[in-house]
């Protein structure tokens, strides 16, 4: 029992520096929204600093200088530990400087990416700037040893412990007490109320980078005589940090820190139970620790589709539709069989890196691309598949091409149990959850002399086909052109496969998934089966590259699929473009070893910094450009053609017609009931945002939904829709409803959205046809945008309208379903009196093809013109019901919302404001 609390209390050591740099992390997240994953990287940085100080040398990490400046003496271990924090609050008040104070409105995904930027260049600098010059560093506190048991264990740790503690119970104290951590608080809920208040965000986010960036950097520092110092490993550091800074919710300083010991002791006892339990691995179980933390955490805490209000907002450029696919493949095998004919040697060999790349970047474009998932485990994916191949092929003598498409298959299913995250969680949290495999897979898989080849790598058999050698050979012909044609007829058919997904049903699916998850489920998208598809599809491709690579190289080695390899690759992705089919076969020319870096290198001696200018062009395409390189040559090319003119809103005066459903029944006054809501109820804590509602739609009817904001109007639409939990019932057709928003979407019932969540990057016609089935969906397409006069804006980006021709974009993409029943969430908001007096008419229209629908506006003019029946509703409940005439006068509502009654239809009264909140 005492070994094990021996190796508990070691582990307090790592813990202490994962709680540091938790702590950094949740404190610049606090004060302006970034998730730094180059926490570690300034930790590094702060840590080298200081053991070059010690050897009383000034470490210069500009390139063009000295790499040191000689002190003239080694300095103490005070003086050295102040200048290094010091200088890495100075480092975080730059990186806020010139980077993230550009980015204060961009979305919290995009600042981490520009983060994953930093680090790299931190990383490559220190590796140029050091070298193999790794100084030691000594003790900080005395290593004197503490019996625990009949074991001992090294004082230092515990003192580490304290230390991280006793600053974090400082950082906790002046947050929580002091003028500073109550305008950080400020700055961190409203940054306009901030100002309001004359508090400067920028100040306070300053001083928070300092702050957090001394932190890591203390971090760093006492960590340095434990663990040596070396680049990747302490930049890694961030991987716990980050999942003691998740299950702090980035939020409490205290959960933070003290998940960050807890992983760091579970890691040193995982050590202990690996060496003493025969039956555990021998490699990967430590590292499992904070991937089992983060997965399981984010399982619990996530939800299947955000709430409301709480939709994330990414924008990575668009992705354009591949168009004249044929000529595309042709003009492709041409430049490849040219490239493949013309060269030999080691250009031919980076002609045939750039193809295995380009295969490897097209698995991105279709998980980060076109799903919206953004995995930095992609090359890793590639390696479960080289590591499959040999297995396959050496251990198996599985024959090509049958070997490669197995291991591929076996990538496939790694890539759906990293993607089950997926399933409850998105964005960041994802992000993180996938560099926490990466770096499982590596320790575990890679690196494990159990299941490869150990350190000489694990073979592959070279692949034949009908007796001919495809192999890449060795000696004189090397590179062989047959292995050539291999790697380009794989890319052709990867890239023709991904411009087809691109085109299809799944692909608008996934760019839906993409654009808003709440939206996508409300036109019977199922959010969940789309995710997964889209990490099999991208596993399967990245694990074809994976074995191709693995054949160029004849061994699976774990060097190549390591997982800071992985995030340098990613970088040069994201620069190339990771939304579309030419940004990644431009990445394949960038990548490491592709015909740029060969360039670049043999001409240029450019080559050892290649990941320092990735780093920095990543941070420039996050900050400038989210379409990447290729999205430069894609508005090039759109701005050549000329866009037609559209029409303007409400001057077509034609009666355009929906085909009625087939199942619509004939209105009549008698029409049956066809939508039943039956005591719904609605809370969130002790709130009861809905109450006991109930009413009916009937066949043919439009029912409207008033009341004053607050009343619960949007939130009982939820509920209906499935988005909330509730109680009660819905009834649509003599069917109970139940489960999630798409099956109910699917069994006849649609809704649009208060805040519209359409979807921006795709076309008014990609938006309308998003989840849509069936032979006739174009033709239902282009008969409801005629129907509602925005057939000019077809291909148009969502984004590019304006407010009311977006109102209408999100009233075409229900009606073109079909529904049994739409539920319309103020739809006219945005359109004037004549363009709302318009679209009434519209809606009128399509309730003559048998769309029955709940409309909730504030435009009192609307509801009372075109509404069979009002219901109203004031905080939470129904207050009254009946036709317009009798609710323009009943005295209830008129004092609840009205406010004076009216005297006709065109009298009504004030018009509250659009905006509709939740009560609390």
């Amino acid at each position: 029992m005492t070994q094990h609390l021996a190796f508990l209390a070691l582990g307090l050591g790592n813990g202490a520096v994962y709680a540091a740099l938790g702590l950094a992390l949740v404190m610049t997240f606090k004060s302006s929204g970034v998730v730094n994953f180059a926490t570690g990287a300034v930790a590094l940085y702060a840590a080298y600093t200081f053991a070059f100080l010690r050897h009383g040398e000034l470490l210069i990490p500009i390139p063009g200088f000295p790499s040191t400046i000689d002190l003239g003496g080694d300095l103490a271990v005070a003086p050295a530990m102040i200048i290094s924090v010091v200088i890495s609050a100075v480092l975080g008040v730059i990186l806020y400087l010139a980077v993230f104070r550009q980015m204060r409105t961009a979305p919290v995904l995009a600042k981490a990416v520009a983060s994953i930027g930093l680090m790299l260049v931190i990383q490559a600098l220190i590796a140029l700037r050091v070298g193999a010059d790794t100084p030691t560093v000594g003790p900080i506190f005395a290593p004197k040893p503490v019996e625990i048991g009949s074991s001992a264990v090294p004082a230092d740790r515990l003192w580490l412990a304290v230390v991280i503690v006793g600053i974090a119970v400082c950082a906790g104290l002046v947050l929580r007490y002091t003028r500073f951590g109550v305008a950080t608080e400020a700055a961190a809920e409203s940054e306009k109320g901030a100002l309001v208040t004359g508090l400067s965000p920028d100040r306070i986010a300053i001083s928070n980078w300092a702050l957090s960036s001394a932190t890591a950097g203390i971090g760093g520092i006492v960590i340095a005589p434990i663990v040596p110092l070396n680049p990747v490993a302490y930049t890694m550091f961030i991987v716990p940090a980050l999942a003691a800074a998740l299950v702090g919710n980035f939020a409490s300083i205290a959960v933070t820190v003290g998940a960050g010991l807890l992983i760091g002791m579970l890691q040193s006892e995982a050590t202990n139970l690996q060496s003493t339990w025969d039956w555990l691995p021998q490699a990967g179980v430590a590292e499992a620790v904070p991937l089992v933390l983060i997965v399981g955490f984010l399982l619990i805490r996530g939800q299947p589709l955000p709430g409301r209000g709480a939709v994330i907002r990414q924008y990575m450029g668009r992705s354009p539709r591949p168009r004249r696919l044929t000529l595309s493949v042709l003009i492709g095998v041409i430049i490849g069989l040219g490239a493949l004919l013309t060269t030999s040697g080691s250009l031919r060999l980076a002609v045939i890196a750039t193809m295995i790349f380009g295969v490897i970047a097209l698995s991105q474009v279709v998980v980060t691309g076109y799903a919206g998932q953004v995995s930095l485990a992609q090359l890793t994916l590639a390696g479960v598949g080289a590591y499959s191949l040999s297995r396959f092929s050496s251990d198996l003598g599985v024959p090509f091409p049958i070997s490669p498409l197995l291991a591929a298959c076996a990538a496939m299913v790694v890539g759906v149990l990293v993607g089950l995250p997926a399933l409850r969680v998105r964005g960041l949290p994802l992000m993180v959850a996938t560099l926490a495999l990466a770096v499982f897979l590596e320790a575990f898989w890679f690196r494990n002399p159990t299941f490869n080849g150990g350190m000489q790598g694990a073979p592959i058999e070279p692949p034949t086909l009908f007796g001919l050698d495809l192999g890449i050979g060795a000696g004189q012909g090397y590179p062989r052109l047959a292995f050539g044609i291999v790697c380009l007829a794989t890319i052709v058919i990867v890239a023709g496969g991904v411009a087809w997904l691109r085109r299809s049903r799944l692909g608008a699916s996934m760019l839906a998934v993409r654009a808003n998850e709440r939206s996508a489920a409300a036109t019977g998208i199922n959010v969940g089966v789309v995710k997964l598809a889209a990490f099999a599809i991208a596993s399967f491709i990245a694990g074809l590259g994976g074995a191709l690579l693995a054949y160029q190289q004849t061994l699976a080695t774990a060097g190549s699929f390591t997982v800071f390899a992985g995030i340098g690759l990613f970088a040069i992705f994201y620069v190339a473009g990771v939304t579309s089919i030419s940004g990644a076969l431009l990445a394949g020319v960038l990548a490491p070893g592709g015909i740029l870096y060969f360039a670049s290198d043999r001409y240029l001696a450019f080559g050892d910094y290649y990941m320092l200018v990735s780093g920095i062009l990543l941070v420039l395409t996050v900050v400038t450009n989210p379409d990447g390189l290729a999205g430069l040559l894609h508005r090039w090319m759109s701005r050549r053609t000329s866009a037609p003119t559209a029409p303007v809103i409400g001057t077509d005066h034609s009666e355009p017609t929906l085909a009625p459903r087939p199942d619509a029944p004939a209105r009549s006054g008698t029409a049956e009931v066809i939508l039943s809501v039956e005591a719904m109820t609605v809370r969130y804590g002790t709130v009861r945002a809905v109450d006991d509602v109930g009413f009916d739609v009937r066949s043919g009817e439009i029912v409207g939904l008033i009341g004053p904001n607050g009343a619960g109007k949007t939130t009982l639409i939820d509920a209906v829709g499935g988005f909330v939990r509730s109680d009660g019932r819905v009834v649509l057709a003599g069917t109970e409803l139940s489960g999630p928003p798409h099956r109910r979407s699917r069994a006849g019932l649609g809704r649009t959205f208060q805040d519209l969540e359409l979807y921006d990057e795709l076309s008014v016609a990609e938006n309308v046809l998003a989840g849509m089935t069936g032979s006739d969906a174009s033709e239902t397409c282009d008969a409801v945008l005629r129907l509602l006069d925005i057939h000019g804006f077809a291909d148009t980006a969502a984004a590019d309208l304006s407010q009311g021709q977006r109102q209408l974009v999100s009233v075409a993409r229900v009606l073109a379903r079909r529904p049994a029943v739409a539920l319309l969430d103020e739809p006219a908001a945005g359109l004037d009196s004549a363009e709302s007096r318009w679209l009434g008419d519209r809606l009128r229209a399509a309730r003559e093809s048998g769309v029955t629908m709940l409309l909730v506006d504030h435009d009192m003019d609307l509801v009372f013109d075109i509404c069979d029946r009002v219901v109203v509703l004031d905080l939470g409940r129904v207050i009254a019901s009946g036709t317009p005439a009798e609710i323009r006068s009943d005295p209830r509502v008129v004092s609840a919302y009205l406010g004076s009654p009216a005297h006709d239809e065109r009298d009504g009264a004030p018009t509250p404001p659009a905006n509709e909140e939740v009560p609390t």
